[in-house]
């Protein structure tokens, strides 16, 4: 789908130290999660935003890829190198 990261560009990032970040609800969260990725829901992302690191690559994940456009648009204002990976599937750690 157009505007998500490549996931074999996602792999090698991730590989690289990037950092994952769901952005759902702590519901979706629950009903399941990618491996090594750390949830900061939207609505709470502006607030919570210093605890992100600028100095490496942020990949953003939610259900659909809609509220992850939303915050990798947001970051990349804020200065941040941040990537739309899409529905927390793509997570290249969930597959083999």
């Amino acid at each position: 789908m157009a505007g998500f990261i490549d996931q074999d560009e996602a792999r090698k990032m991730m590989e690289g130290g990037a950092l994952l970040v769901d952005v759902r609800t702590l519901p979706e969260w629950d009903e399941g999660h990618g491996p090594d990725s750390i949830l900061i829901p939207l609505d709470q992302l502006e607030a919570r935003v210093a605890e992100l690191p600028k100095d490496k690559p942020i990949l953003l994940c939610c259900r659909s890829g809609a509220r992850s456009g939303n915050a990798s648009g947001w970051l990349k204002q804020q200065g941040y190198e941040a990537y739309n990976l899409g529905p927390w599937q793509n997570n290249p750690r969930c597959r083999p």
